[in-house]
């Protein structure tokens, strides 16, 4: 990667703004990104390019962020608060809604964050290194969705939500997948997934459904 087209100086830590203003045009920059990076891949993206998208000079970018791997850091760390933000407004009010309009609430959030989550797993997938952060990412995810169904279902068994919140996950990036058809799909597939899903947990979640695990004989 060439440090001439992509980097400023790397020594310098990113600028933290301080007033409205700045926090707007950091937050119109880390929307550039993320588009950028997800339409191109995060090494062949540039500063230029990111700055171009936001309507922005290339001067007001590098003074925020002084390197493109400052980019890549910030886009995490915003995609971790959001997705985190998103999840804490689930939990809120999952004890109040049913098995089937959490699954909806669940599936339309992983819709909804793909872009940003696309841009964070190119700059994932260039840093080879960052298998620890790969792993956080998929544990807040993984727990986010577990809080979820214990919050709607309290007396759910914990080896059980374990499962059930594996499930639910990859029924999200499956739904994802095939709405942006990185998955094999058709017309009505993707309203017979989050059928499948309220199905799957209104049968898990249903109030008086028996909850404990069985036991394997010897």
């Amino acid at each position: 990667m060439s440090k001439s087209s992509n980097s400023s100086s790397p020594n310098r830590q990113s600028l933290e703004p301080q007033r409205d203003v700045g926090r707007q045009r950091v937050a119109d920059l880390m929307q550039a990104a993320a588009a950028v990076i997800q339409e191109r891949g995060y090494e062949a993206a540039t500063m230029a390019e990111i700055a171009a998208r936001a309507d922005a000079r290339i001067g007001s970018l590098y003074r925020f962020f002084p390197s493109k791997e400052a980019v890549g850091d910030a886009l995490m760390q915003r995609y971790a608060e959001i997705l985190q933000a998103e999840y804490d407004a689930i939990h809120a009010r999952a004890a109040m809604i049913t098995p089937g309009e959490l699954a909806d609430a669940l599936i339309d959030l992983f819709v909804k964050l793909h872009p940003q989550a696309q841009a964070v797993t190119a700059f994932l997938e260039f840093r080879a290194d960052w298998t620890v952060v790969r792993q956080r990412f998929r544990a807040q995810a993984l727990t986010g969705v577990r809080t979820a169904l214990t919050v709607c279902a309290p007396d759910l068994d914990d080896n059980l939500a374990d499962d059930v919140a594996t499930v639910v996950l990859n029924n999200m990036k499956t739904m994802v997948s095939m709405a942006n058809k990185e998955a094999p799909t058709s017309l009505g597939a993707p309203d017979e997934l989050r059928l499948m899903n309220r199905l799957y947990l209104a049968a898990k979640l249903r109030t008086g459904a028996p909850r404990k695990r069985k036991k394997s004989g010897n």
